[in-house]
């Protein structure tokens, strides 16, 4: 269950004498476990989607491959009882909180989503309720007390350990939490950079700084994609990060259209869509919202087909319009709502429009419930 060299850094990380080997696995055992309501409970599958990666020659450029992701990839396990059970713990005593389909973006683990094909996570962090360790949140909702983002990021090491031919992309985004003094601070951004900087993500987070290298380069490894700034702490701490930079003060809130440049020197750029909520006149139908994102998430896809092929296209299929009367859910937007979307909702139509996509760069795409329908996934990775 345990790789050898995930055991091996968890070793030089907590020096241990020769003969405690054992006691390392079953560190590594407690952590995984502890990640469990995030990470789901371990399961070293292997097959097809579990390995496509496999049928990609090392010097594929990164930029030019097609990755499955998933949207607020933490969000599978919250229930009206994980809500309620946050009435204690955090500052809602003047929030009228909404319902859970409003945060729940995703229906399985992000241990299922790893065998099953995906390979980019959105992440959203913050302090939990003690103000002490880094746990998911999805605007006011806390997905977990106890699994930490170390706990989940050791899923990940292991999963990569077990299944070397493949790389992941993570991308790591502050989100207000409801803990009483929850801000942005300085702790949090020094806890985070302790997490992705330690001895043993500097092994499994690729070292490459504004620039996406080949697959060969970074398979058994992460791609760190920071939507977070650290000014809170000095130039050193930025500095000293892997991965790519989209600073969130440049990300523009709900557009189908954002444009990052995340190396200066080399005119890297990013073609980015995340038009999460379209805006639909008052009273549009569950199929008019529906449409609306559709058209903006297939615009986009045929740009990454047919424009800058070694720029970073990153769509968002992902949506809601909890302001609508009725609300639209992500779960309505992603799947439909039954008789009253005939056509299903934005993952179902984008089904046929991927089949006349074959062999054409599409980028990284986001998904929300991506399991629905069965032949999504499949479709995609197929391109």
């Amino acid at each position: 269950m345990w790789g050898p060299s995930l055991v091996l850094a968890m070793m030089a990380a907590w020096p241990l004498p020769v003969q405690s080997s054992s006691l390392a696995s079953f560190a590594l055992e407690k952590v995984l476990d502890d990640a469990t309501p995030i990470f789901g409970s371990y399961v070293n599958e292997t097959g097809s989607n579990a390995e496509w990666m496999k049928n990609y020659a090392d010097c594929t450029p990164l930029v030019h491959m097609n990755i499955p992701g998933t949207h607020d990839s933490t969000s599978w396990n919250y229930t009206q009882a994980t809500q309620d059970a946050l009435r204690g713990i955090t500052d809602l005593s003047q929030v009228t909180v909404p319902v859970p389909q409003t945060f729940r973006c995703q229906a399985l683990p992000l241990i299922d989503a790893l065998n099953m094909g995906i390979r980019a996570f959105d992440l959203r962090y913050a302090f939990d309720p003690t103000n002490s360790t880094l746990v998911f949140y999805h605007s006011q909702a806390l997905f977990s007390e106890t699994a930490t983002l170390d706990d989940v990021l050791f899923g990940f090491y292991q999963w990569l350990d077990d299944h070397p031919s493949e790389t992941l992309f993570l991308s790591l985004q502050y989100e207000g939490s409801t803990g009483k003094y929850a801000s942005n601070n300085a702790a949090v951004q020094l806890k985070l950079y302790e997490a992705l900087t330690s001895r043993v993500s500097r092994q499994y987070f690729v070292q490459r700084k504004s620039e996406f290298g080949t697959l060969g380069q970074a398979r058994g490894k992460i791609t760190l994609l920071r939507r977070f700034d650290l000014d809170q702490l000095s130039d050193f701490y930025t500095n000293s990060l892997p991965g790519l930079h989209f600073s969130p003060s440049l990300w523009t809130d709900n557009s189908p259209n954002i444009i990052l440049t995340y190396n200066e020197k080399n005119n890297l750029t990013a073609y980015i869509e995340d038009y999460y909520q379209p805006i639909t006149p008052e009273g549009s139908s569950a199929t008019e919202n529906i449409q609306w994102k559709y058209n903006a998430t297939t615009s986009h896809i045929l740009k990454a087909t047919a424009e800058h092929p070694d720029s970073l296209y990153w769509t968002w299929a992902s949506s809601e319009n909890t302001d609508n009367v009725p609300p639209e859910w992500p779960q309505i937007m992603a799947l439909g709502n039954g008789s009253s979307t005939p056509e299903g909702g934005v993952n179902q139509r984008l089904v046929p429009f991927l089949k006349k996509q074959i062999g054409k760069r599409v980028g990284i795409v986001m998904f929300d419930y991506f399991e629905g329908p069965s032949d999504l996934i499949d479709t995609f990775l197929s391109l």
